[in-house]
């Protein structure tokens, strides 16, 4: 069987309240290999996914009069575009969680520095909690844009994954990873658009893990996610564990952010789809169905893990960016990226009149 090992991922520096080590093994195994794919047929997908995603950048930019900041972002000098297999994609998001977590573990090892032995323990409890999320995401994402990493971000198309999906719901395989590549690279050009915005999540999600107590990342974490998963047989998620209200603030301003940021790119996809992707209507009816979850496990996992949630921003971030563009068109949307305090709270994306009369003075 050959798989995707391309373009890979670097390291970051390893916490030691979590293993990360442990959690990019236990990630990796769990994550798979994907579907089996001739030699020649990899190089050819890698080849179509970059090619893809660099077409979609002026598309996106064409639909959304979204320019970038910096003169070098399109040719992808700030924030390249990187297609990889699904072990680089767990190494790529422990980097990343390291690399938010990291300032929030120095301080609270000033406040409460764990003993040696607890230390031990505690750190691969959290590196093999962390791997499991990471190993079943790892098996499921097909692209993601991240914006921590340095310099400017990075793109990651997901090889392995693609492939698998668009040979699960029978989609035109041309059409299908074009289709992805629009989704994906909204995100590259909101971000090289929208300089402010990385700092801006940074810093909230920042804020959010310093709520956070000791015990809640050592001690209590592997309790945390049972209680989660007998939360979510009733309906609930491990989101639903958020207990202070400056947490819920956080929680929900950065839900309206994330919301919007997927709702929108959900409508690039919508928009430019028809005139580039002949199957878009297929392929978008299909994709749909399959966002419900396959399998009893798949629809568990996907609610403990809050994705359900995630797939309601999808939903209801289109809706508010659809209901906005409509009424004020894409300049008055557009107005939503000029500084933070342009962004909707959680309650606005489900009411896009109480936005436009608090931004746009309609």
């Amino acid at each position: 069987m050959n798989t995707f090992r391309t373009d890979g991922a670097d390291g970051a520096g390893r916490p030691e309240m979590v293993d990360w080590d442990l959690a990019v093994r236990i990630g990796g195994r769990l994550a798979g290999d994907g579907p089996s794919v001739g030699r020649d047929e990899v190089s050819a997908i890698v080849d179509e996914l970059r090619a893809g995603a660099a077409r979609s950048t002026g598309l996106v930019r064409e639909f959304t009069g979204l320019v970038a900041a910096d003169a070098d972002a399109d040719a992808g000098a700030g924030a390249p575009v990187l297609v990889v297999d699904r072990a680089s994609w767990v190494q790529a998001n422990a980097d990343a969680f390291a690399t938010l977590l990291g300032p929030v573990v120095d301080k609270l090892t000033e406040k409460k520095a764990p003993s040696g032995l607890a230390a031990a323990v505690g750190s691969r409890i959290t590196g093999a909690e962390v791997g499991g999320v990471l190993g079943f995401l790892g098996s499921k994402v097909l692209g993601q844009f991240d914006p921590f990493h340095e310099p400017a971000g990075r793109l990651l198309l997901v090889a392995p994954n693609i492939v698998h999906v668009e040979r699960e719901i029978d989609a035109d395989p041309h059409d299908f990873r074009l289709w992805v590549c629009l989704h994906e690279e909204t995100h590259r050009v909101q971000f090289t658009a929208v300089p402010w915005m990385r700092e801006h999540m940074f810093t909230q999600i920042q804020r959010f893990a310093e709520t956070m107590e000791p015990g809640s990342l050592l001690e209590d974490g592997l309790s945390r996610v049972l209680d989660g998963l007998k939360n979510a047989r009733s309906g609930g998620s491990l989101l639903d564990m958020v207990g202070t209200p400056e947490q819920k603030a956080l929680l929900d301003g950065l839900t309206g952010v994330m919301s919007l940021l997927e709702g929108h790119a959900d409508v690039v996809m919508d928009g430019v789809g028809p005139t580039v992707i002949p199957s878009v209507a297929k392929i978008r009816a299909r994709f749909n169905e399959r966002r419900k979850g396959v399998g009893v496990l798949d629809r568990l996992l996907r609610r403990v893990l809050g994705l359900d949630a995630k797939m309601a921003q999808y939903r209801d971030g289109a809706v508010f960016v659809r209901s906005v563009i409509d009424k004020a068109g894409m300049s008055g949307f557009n107005v939503v990226w000029e500084q933070a305090e342009h962004l909707p709270s959680r309650a606005e994306i489900t009411d896009p009149d109480a936005w436009m009369a608090r931004v746009l003075r309609t």
